[in-house]
């Protein structure tokens, strides 16, 4: 199955977070779209990995995400190496997307940044003609496939966007997707410990934050990204 975008995140909901709207956008002009967590968030103080293996799948169907996997690294403490690199490559040669969206470059959570590298490494190498794959399972060896772009996402620091997108009719959809994680944002009645991403101030966060951007650039919401490269436009006319 070949995907327009696919777009990777360290825990189940980075994706939602940093790029919900975009997404669900994306869908809505007939995209197809795929999700792939590289853990399961099972050292999160809320929850468990199983309950979050829920969450993930209904936040997915939320977005319209056609497909969405987990790699089932291991939370904290996986690092960009050749092993981690070649289980990425699998997924992108798997599916050849056009665009990967990945973490943040920078960010409070230590697998953030190292996801991100992780996955952009992966997308470059994942065009070497002498790097051999076979997904797990299948006899065939993989094609090589380099996506045109990739784009990280803004977490929880306010890094500045290379480029926006306006999500000014999907932020609802975006705030729906993140709720799907009842066991991690906000829920008065909930008796699980507080933590930075626990409270009605960060879920407020995440759509103040796209209210600014858009402010900035003259729609009602947007989401920010950062490249790796620069970003090329058919004309001038497509900027808005």
């Amino acid at each position: 199955m070949k995907l327009d975008i696919l777009a990777f995140g360290a825990h189940p909901d980075d994706v939602e977070l940093g790029a919900g709207a975009t997404l669900a956008k994306e869908v809505a002009k007939g995209k197809k779209v795929g999700i792939v967590d590289l853990t399961r968030g099972e050292l999160g103080t809320r929850g468990s990995a199983e309950i979050r293996d829920l969450e993930a799948a209904n936040a997915a169907n939320v977005l319209g995400a056609i497909v969405r996997e987990n790699l089932e690294f291991a939370d904290g403490f996986f690092v960009n190496d050749r092993q981690h690199q070649m289980e990425v490559i699998k997924m992108v040669r798997k599916y050849r997307p056009e665009v990967v969206l990945c973490n943040a470059i920078d960010d409070r959570h230590i697998d953030h940044a190292k996801g991100s590298k992780l996955v952009s490494d992966a997308c470059f190498l994942s065009g070497l003609v002498k790097i051999d794959t076979k997904f797990d399972g299948e006899e065939e060896w993989q094609e090589p496939w380099r996506p045109r772009q990739v784009y990280h996402y803004i977490q929880w620091k306010n890094l500045e966007p290379d480029f926006v997108v306006n999500v000014s009719d999907f932020i609802e959809k975006k705030r729906e997707a993140i709720l799907a994680y009842g066991s991690q944002f906000y829920d008065p009645k909930s008796n699980e410990p507080e933590t930075p991403i626990s409270s009605k101030n960060f879920i407020d966060s995440i759509i103040y934050r796209a209210r600014d951007l858009g402010r900035l650039v003259g729609v009602e919401y947007a989401e920010g990204f950062t490249v790796e490269r620069f970003v090329a436009v058919d004309s001038l006319d497509k900027l808005i």
